[in-house]
């Protein structure tokens, strides 16, 4: 009678620790799509970034330019130059949250990078897990 409760007691932990095991790998999946997806976003990001750039950089050319015609003008000089400081605020500004958004998404990457090596690392532990299951169960069936 002993014999056959520790056998029930050991196909009831058998079976948990297999439930667990599945619910591990199952998490481990959801973390890694949530992961993909954070890495799109992240590539996004940089995308916009890159391009937020490039518009700096046209309207920085352009102010160049209205500079440049500022000078011939004579007359109306002193209200364009004045337009053109007002612009260099404004990018400034844009500059400033470039720079946030910048950081926002290297934060976010370090995130990523460090959700990937926590379910790498899960995943390692289910992987122990299993094979350590694996040779329990060997060693109940043998014994």
């Amino acid at each position: 009678m002993r014999s056959a409760a520790r056998s029930w007691r050991f196909a009831v932990v058998a079976s948990e620790v297999k439930a667990l095991a599945g619910q591990t790998s199952k998490a481990t999946e959801e973390i890694a799509g949530q992961i993909g997806a954070i890495q799109a976003a992240t590539k996004d990001v940089v995308v916009a970034i890159r391009d937020i750039g490039a518009t700096i950089r046209q309207v920085s050319d352009i102010s160049t330019a209205i500079a440049a015609a500022v000078e011939e003008q004579g007359a109306t000089t002193q209200e364009i130059a004045r337009n053109v400081a007002e612009a260099a605020v404004g990018t400034s500004e844009v500059s400033r949250s470039i720079t946030g958004v910048s950081e926002a998404a290297r934060e976010t990457g370090t995130a990523a990078s460090q959700v990937l090596e926590a379910a790498s690392e899960l995943s390692q532990q289910a992987e122990r897990l299993r094979g350590e299951i694996g040779e329990f169960l060997a060693r109940g069936k043998a014994a």
